[in-house]
């Protein structure tokens, strides 16, 4: 697996229609591997973000939808970003995952984390828990779903699941990939060292050097290489060949979440949203993804396209920018 440039898609609002919303995810799927994204991803999610709009906005549930993208996709990678460890048992998880696998040929990719939206688990009935027992239940699942992964049956007994010789067949291989995803230098990336194969780091771009310098501690206490734990950045895209309609989308964006672009001083800009995004036309957002991204050391980037990915050659003029740099 390698995954040095992917196309996230967290928004299902730009259609005038539910009977067009999937055709125009799938539209962007071809588009970004045509362009040469390595995976595509949706969220795991029930009610849209915060930074991103109101729950009641439409949201997929991330297998079906993914599921869906097999039969219509030929070489791109399939994950979400990232599954939601509390709301699925871990072995169905894993048993979720590897259909997808072999529904899609060989390109699933399990892309898991904590979990964290407050909201969608009061109002769903999950439980919420405390921080540090969200991660002490993704350390037990990563337990469970590693080998069941992998073509070993398993046994555990802990405080939050249990298996007892838990098979999962069929499989296609037994090296489908963990991607973990988060910004937890402790818990998060101490997890990463030991079960992943990613990491997509979720962070202020400026924080990277940090970031970084943490995840080769927790490689080096789990005595791992961190050269074999590829790595990945989440940057908020929002790109055109006119780079003045770029930054306007940036700032009617930043509107709506109460954000006045023009009053906020540098220092605003690193401490918020902004320093996630990469703003102007294809070419300007490739040469500020390689300063602030790439050139930390981050092996690849994921994006998204909130504003204007669903508009018709916008994913496909960003992924013919970036590719250059990641390969």
């Amino acid at each position: 697996m390698s995954i040095r440039l992917g196309y996230q898609m967290p928004t299902f609002s730009n259609t005038s229609s539910v009977r067009e919303l999937f055709p125009t995810v799938i539209a962007q799927a071809r588009e970004a591997e045509s362009a040469g994204f390595d995976a595509a991803f949706v969220m795991d999610h029930f009610y849209q973000l915060p930074l991103i709009g109101e729950p009641q906005e439409p949201m997929l549930e991330a297998y079906s939808a993914l599921s869906g993208l097999a039969t219509t996709t030929e070489r791109i990678q399939l994950s979400a970003l990232v599954t939601g460890n509390t709301y699925r048992n871990p072995a169905l998880l894993a048993k979720t995952v590897t259909t997808l696998d072999v529904v899609s040929g060989g390109r699933a990719v399990l892309g898991i984390g904590a979990g964290w939206f407050e909201l969608e688990h009061q109002q769903y009935g999950f439980e919420f828990g405390t921080f540090t027992e969200r991660f002490e239940r993704l350390d037990e699942a990563l337990h469970i779903i590693t080998p069941m992964l992998r073509g070993q049956h398993s046994t555990f007994d802990g405080t939050w699941y249990h298996t007892e010789n838990a098979i999962n067949e069929p499989r296609i291989r037994d090296d489908l990939p963990i991607l973990l995803g988060g910004g937890g230098e402790k818990k998060t990336f101490g997890l990463a060292a030991r079960f992943a194969d990613h990491l997509n780091i979720i962070c202020n771009a400026s924080e990277l050097p940090r970031k970084l310098d943490a995840l080769r501690q927790r490689c080096d206490e789990a005595g791992r290489d961190p050269a074999t734990l590829e790595t990945s950045f989440l940057a908020f895209v929002i790109a055109d060949e006119d780079g003045d309609r770029a930054r306007k989308l940036q700032s009617d964006m930043l509107a709506r979440l109460g954000i006045d672009l023009s009053t906020l001083t540098d220092a605003e800009r690193l401490a918020g949203i902004t320093d996630r995004q990469f703003v102007g036309t294809p070419d300007e957002v490739a040469e500020q993804v390689r300063a602030r991204v790439l050139d930390h050391g981050i092996d690849g980037v994921i994006v998204n396209m909130v504003t204007n990915g669903h508009e018709p050659g916008a994913v496909d003029q960003v992924g013919r920018a970036l590719g250059p740099l990641v390969r």
